[in-house]
């Protein structure tokens, strides 16, 4: 969630563009396609100067997108359609397929209204544990707990640890912290809880979906934490996005897991598991899925292979590149482009499916996989 190369990257994508190296690039280098990621989609986030504001765009640029790629000859297609082209190697036009993650309730109001103008399909990753309240958004949870107040108690097996959190620049060193401590020193497994006993000790716990922290009270238990969670859709909405023609629903594994971090035994559940929930509540299975996370610390060759085996269709990472011919062979590890937050220009985006960034974030690769 804390990016500090985001400066050199704009200036990477700037180069490209300014010099023409894109444009002139493109029949080389655009390859076939290019799968798109989102997150939340609004124009109104509840806090607009988060850390993680760049898990979020603007409805309106989200139409801009579509719009110009679709005038630069882009065909909109689903994610089975993708994999088809794919599959084949097609030749012709260009295509975009349009995925995001999570099942954040913005996706229905904000973003369905701009693809239903476009005609433009969109998959959606669910991970059940986050829509029953059974997973956490952590990040989320992280960012309050450092706004909540000017100290942070960390506990630690080195001990106990105060954290400063009295500056904004402090409260940024504070998040990174606590990034590093949940997904490298606790266990996967244990991340809930430890998320829990976190804000039982430093006095934030419970409180109503849709409400502000409250002050947690000396006899309230780790259990009573909960987190605001009226950012996702419930099942009903799920439901009835699902029913929309323009709607795929893939998984996003059961409790949004890094796979990695995982026993080869439980990662195999999160990724089985999650197809019989989404057959329960969806009355079909998901065909298509996408890696948690999705970087090199959270799926590696032995995740694909459990992917493989599980079935799918197709599985997504957060790798960056274009789509090639020779992606037809790795169909479960599949790169995307992050339309994100941080690069709401449509120029940037079309720097991006030119191809040039492709071997530029991947140590010279073309063909990205993991």
């Amino acid at each position: 969630m804390i990016d500090g190369g985001e400066a050199i990257r704009k200036l990477a994508l700037n180069v490209a563009r300014y010099t023409g190296l894109a444009p002139l690039a493109k029949p080389l280098v655009g390859g076939i396609g290019a799968i798109l990621m989102l997150h939340r989609v609004t124009a109104k986030p509840e806090k607009p100067d988060s850390v993680n504001r760049h898990l979020n765009i603007a409805p309106g640029f989200l139409d801009a997108v579509i719009a110009g790629l679709k005038a630069d000859g882009y065909a909109f297609v689903s994610m089975d359609e993708a994999v088809e082209r794919i599959a084949a190697r097609r030749k012709g036009g260009q295509f975009a397929a349009i995925t995001a993650d999570d099942a954040y309730r913005d996706n229905m109001t904000e973003a369905l209204p701009v693809l239903e103008k476009h005609g433009a399909p969109i998959t959606i990753y669910v991970a059940p544990g986050l829509i029953n309240g059974t997973a956490d958004l952590w990040w989320d949870v992280v960012e309050d707990l450092v706004n909540a107040g000017d100290r942070l108690t960390l506990t630690t097996s080195d001990g106990q640890t105060t954290i400063d959190c009295t500056s904004p620049a402090k409260k940024l060193q504070a998040i990174a912290r606590l990034h590093t401590y949940l997904t490298s020193e606790v266990r996967e497994e244990d991340l809930r809880a430890v998320l829990r006993e976190l804000a039982h000790a430093n006095g934030v716990g419970a409180r109503p979906p849709q409400g502000p922290a409250a002050p947690q009270s000396a006899g309230d238990h780790p259990d009573d934490f909960v987190p605001r969670v009226d950012t996702l859709m419930t099942w009903s909405e799920i439901r009835a996005i699902a029913a929309h023609p323009l709607v795929t629903i893939g998984a996003h594994t059961i409790n949004h897991s890094n796979l990695k971090r995982l026993s080869e035994a439980d990662a195999r559940h999160e990724i089985v598991g999650v197809k019989s929930i989404l057959r329960a509540e969806l009355g079909e299975e998901p065909r298509h899925f996408a890696y948690p996370y999705g970087y090199a610390s959270a799926v590696g060759c032995r995740e694909v292979g459990f992917v493989r085996d599980a079935g799918y269709t197709s599985a997504v990472t957060t790798r960056h590149g274009v789509l090639r011919a020779e992606h037809a062979g790795f169909l479960h590890a599949l790169p995307r482009i992050s339309v994100n937050g941080r690069y709401q220009n449509l120029a940037h985006i079309r720097t991006m499916l030119s191809g040039v960034t492709t071997p530029l974030a991947n140590a010279g690769k073309m063909v990205v996989t993991i």
